[in-house]
């Protein structure tokens, strides 16, 4: 099959596929964390002793004895098994923002030849992956290649269903044999671990006297595209690297605002009641689900959760859209940028911090400027973004994620707080030394009696902040789609207990001098003048204020991956983690060494591939048309018709031109002799991306000039429109 015939029964496969038959949805209630070993079936199934002691240790981090776990680990066999599994896995998180996975057999084998199944507390609490094949940063060499994974009772083992059978699914983390942390989840719960003891000393000094655990909470926003998999089969580039490399605008794209929170086409619609009946099952409580802004875009978000079991539902998800998609005759494209000209998608990280006897730390109240503990912590924030900016920026960076940042989509690489008027108000009252009554929203009235009258919000919303303030929680709008949300909560953790512990530093010496009010007040004041210049209420997208964020607040702009992943190396970035027992020297590096790396194969990957599609896709289609023209010039010139040949001329001049940026790319490929890994990062970004986008702008070009009949890929107006 050549030229346009394969796109062309890509087309009529599609316009002629039998629909999905729709099926009734089930009840929530019958189907609700049917699939997870959670507390609740615990107590069922365990002695009341056995189950006090997994109880603590899952909502207090009280270590849980060996003869316990054999006990945990023989009901949740018996309760796997019931529901079908003849493997267990530990499920774990390497530094590749994706899950790995290893199955073992509950079988044994005895002396009589027959088989039983067993599964022992030392095998639920301890596993044995490769530590070396995974990305580490020079941790473990390949002739060193121990690695442990370790249950972590407090997230919930559960069941994954797949047309091959059930498994046991335990979320573990996953460690070196000398002890470094190889995953996203080890940084995770000490980055908790460290918040909580910070907080514990400032709410004490604050006068609290019964203090719970504190935790942070995360509700994660996911944007993805979906695509007819007969189109996404057709592109070597959206099945190699998530994004269309070459593609001509559509005619039509987002610009009459017709797809956002537009009806769900009915084949999306079936896909997402398959896959939340499936997210429900695992306990993911995915609470909206709605069209985005560009055609093809869509958005699930879930109720917030603990932050380590949402970052293990985030990886749940992301596998679940992903599975789900091909059982519907998609593909879905968690890439942060699969189409040029129009939105890409993101993760916002909704965040906050809170426990069962203060509540939400983040929320207000109706009078933010008596609620002085809430005050602290969002100053906390506000110090931490401020001090840690470059960190968070290094932490959603990555090849895709460039593609966003800075645009009319997303927010600038600038990081700045919003807080709304009624907080900037508050902050800057403080700023001046005084805390005054801060204003409300009011009452909407619409002058419609058939419309109710409702309390407006204190302060507007800002699209275009990276990190902004949202009535009880801050949004961190920055994330990319296809990114483990843990590596943001870490930082934003850990940043958070480096504040509270120089506020609680700060508060003990004020308060020896000063009621609480006035303590809370000059310390929030010293806050203030040394980090406030980093919240900002207005058009983050402006020239203006890019300008102004550098030159007179002295913020950074960090436009790529190259620029970022430096920060993981600065004094200031080595000294946070280290301090707060995050992260070590050493695990700091790694990170530093495999997000480089990873950014560094991405784009060449990516370049590998335009020079392939460009020389075996495009040239030949465009050469066939080109030799098209000249028949026809010749027939034409034999009957004495004289022919504009000004298309000819155009498309041989755009395939020259194509070809010589292939040329020049090829060449770039060849350079090997770096100093450093950051010159190799900078070489990617500026010669080897540029290169890349010359290629495309000519190939782009001969998309509008060759006969459609022609062209061998699919087009962005049949992948984002035909569904």
């Amino acid at each position: 099959m050549s030229g346009n015939e394969s796109r062309q029964q890509a087309i009529h496969q599609i316009t002629n596929r039998t629909p999905t038959a729709v099926t009734q949805p089930e009840k929530l209630g019958d189907i609700w964390a049917d699939d997870v070993f959670n507390l609740a079936k615990m107590e069922w199934a365990l002695s009341k002793n056995a189950f006090k002691a997994i109880k603590k240790t899952v909502q207090g981090g009280t270590p849980l004895d060996a003869a316990t776990a054999d006990i945990v680990a023989s009901a949740m066999k018996e309760w796997a098994v019931s529901k079908g599994c003849k493997f267990f896995s530990h499920i774990f998180y390497p530094m590749t923002n994706i899950t790995a996975e290893k199955h073992d057999g509950f079988i044994i084998t005895n002396s009589d030849g027959n088989a039983i199944t067993e599964f022992t507390g030392s095998l639920l609490i301890k596993g044995e992956p490769d530590g070396s094949s995974f990305p580490n940063g020079s941790i473990r060499m390949t002739n060193a290649a121990r690695g442990y994974t370790a249950w972590d009772p407090s997230s919930p083992a559960y069941i994954m269903h797949t047309d091959n059978g059930a498994t046991l699914m335990i979320p573990c983390v996953f460690m070196s044999w000398t002890g470094e942390a190889l995953d996203k989840k080890i940084p995770l719960l000490r980055s908790n671990d460290a918040m909580n003891k910070a907080a514990q000393k400032v709410l004490s000094l604050m006068g609290e006297t019964e203090i719970a655990p504190l935790n942070s909470s995360c509700g994660a926003e996911q944007e993805y595209f979906l695509v007819d998999a007969n189109f996404a089969n057709s592109r070597p580039d959206l099945l190699l690297t998530g994004r269309t490399l070459f593609g001509a605008p559509s005619a039509k794209g987002q610009e009459f605002d017709d797809h956002y929170f537009g009806a769900i086409p009915a084949r999306v619609q079936v896909y997402m009641q398959d896959l939340e009946d499936q997210l429900y099952r695992l306990g993911i409580p995915a609470k909206t689900h709605h069209n985005e802004v560009a055609p093809g875009q869509f958005e699930i978000a879930p109720y917030f959760e603990a932050a380590n079991v949402a970052a293990d539902h985030q990886q749940m998800m992301m596998t679940l859209l992903k599975s789900t998609a091909k059982k519907h005759g998609f593909v879905c494209l968690l890439h942060e940028k699969p189409f040029a000209g129009i939105n890409g998608s993101g993760k916002h990280v909704n965040w906050s911090v809170g426990n069962a006897t203060q509540g939400n730390l983040l929320d207000p109240g109706h009078t933010p400027h008596d609620n002085l503990n809430f005050l602290l912590f969002c100053g906390a924030v506000i110090r931490g973004v401020h001090k840690f900016g470059p960190l968070l920026r290094a932490v959603i960076a990555s090849a895709a994620n460039d593609h966003r940042l800075g645009a009319n989509e997303a927010p600038p690489a600038i990081l700045s707080v919003y807080l709304g008027d009624q907080l900037e108000k508050v902050f800057q009252d403080i700023k001046e030394g005084k805390l005054t009554n801060s204003n409300s929203g009011g009452e909407m009235d619409l002058g419609l009696d058939q419309i109710l009258n409702f309390d407006r919000d204190p302060g507007d919303r800002n699209r275009t902040s990276p990190f902004a303030f949202t009535g009880n929680r801050f949004e961190f709008r920055a994330v990319g789609s296809s990114q483990s949300v843990s590596g943001p909560l870490v930082a934003m953790n850990t940043m958070l207990a480096d504040s509270l512990n120089w506020i609680a530093e700060k508060l003990e010496a004020e308060l020896k001098n000063n009621d609480q009010a006035d303590a809370v007040v000059n310390v929030l004041k010293e806050l203030m003048d040394e980090h406030g210049n980093v919240v900002f209420g207005g058009d983050g997208y402006s020239s203006d204020w890019h300008e102004m964020a550098v030159s007179e607040r002295g913020l950074k702009n960090i436009p790529t991956t190259a620029d970022a992943l430096p920060a993981f190396r600065e004094e200031s970035v080595k000294k946070l983690f280290e301090s707060t027992g995050v992260l070590s020297p050493v695990e700091l590096e790694s990170r530093f060494e495999v997000y480089a790396e990873q950014y560094v194969l991405s784009i060449e990957v990516e370049a590998k591939l335009v020079i392939d599609m460009a020389k075996t896709t495009i040239y030949p289609a465009a050469m066939s048309y080109l030799s098209g023209l000249a028949k026809t010039g010749k027939r034409m010139a034999k009957l004495d018709i004289d022919l504009d040949n000004s298309a000819a001329k155009t498309v041989a001049s755009e395939i020259n031109a194509m070809m010589a940026a292939v040329d020049k790319l090829s060449a770039a490929m060849e350079k090997h002799d770096f100093a450093s890994t950051e010159e190799h990062m900078q070489f990617c970004a500026n010669d080897l991306r540029s290169l890349m986008e010359e290629v495309r702008s000519h190939a782009d070009v001969l998309e509008t000039e060759v006969a459609d009949e022609l062209w061998p890929l699919p087009k962005y107006q049949e992948m984002l429109f035909i569904k």
